[in-house]
């Protein structure tokens, strides 16, 4: 499938979407839209946990990242506390127009180099990278704020609820382990409407948890 437009979903708290970002960054014959978001905004609209707010969860998590950095030959080293407060990475990324450079090297700054990325102070150094002189005025750029609003926006309208998440069309992509069935699916965009697959889509609920 050529030139397919597909949009991405990350956020800089993700370890995973470190990851994927990887490969993203590499696909080709496909214009990729990337668009940062706040995950805990989804967490809060969907009624979720995230990983990290489950003990347990959070160390099989973080095992489980750094094992799948090892296989792909990729360096990962975490920052010094996670979870860790995104949006001024975020509003960064954006501030600095939202490129492909912007966005490997806010990454490589957290999760390559281990650093914190909460504060201005934090972030100085890789805004300057950037080419962000006033890093305090382009945090606060009501513009900046309004764009990261209707990322966020654009993802509830797409069904996300989760990051990373790659759409294409009415498809959805959840996780960088979802990375396979993606290209998988660029290749033969029929495997998802076999009868198989289909059958999936109204599969009847048995049983529903009691809020």
């Amino acid at each position: 499938m050529s030139d397919a437009k597909v949009t991405w979903y990350f956020d800089f708290i993700s370890p995973f979407a470190y990851l994927q970002w990887q490969d993203v960054k590499r696909f080709d014959n496909c214009r990729v839209e990337c668009r940062p978001i706040l995950l805990a905004g989804l967490l809060k609209h969907h009624g979720h946990k995230g990983p990290a707010e489950i003990p347990s969860k959070r160390r099989f998590t973080y095992r489980h990242v750094q094992w799948r950095a090892g296989r792909k030959g990729i360096a990962l080293n975490f920052p010094p506390a996670h979870p860790f407060n995104p949006l001024n990475a975020l509003r960064l990324c954006i501030a600095a127009g939202g490129t492909p450079e912007a966005i490997d090297q806010i990454f490589d700054h957290l999760w390559q180099e281990g650093r914190a990325g909460e504060s201005i102070e934090d972030l100085r150094p890789v805004a300057s990278r950037l080419g962000v002189v006033d890093l305090a005025s382009a945090l606060a750029d009501p513009q900046v704020k309004a764009e990261l609003r209707r990322n966020f926006q654009s993802a509830l309208a797409d069904e996300v609820f989760g990051v990373p998440t790659l759409v294409a069309g009415d498809a959805l992509f959840w996780g960088e382990d979802a990375t396979g069935l993606f290209e998988a699916w660029r290749q033969d965009p029929g495997i998802l409407d076999t009868p198989t697959m289909k059958r999936l889509d109204t599969l009847p609920v048995a049983t529903a948890r009691k809020a």
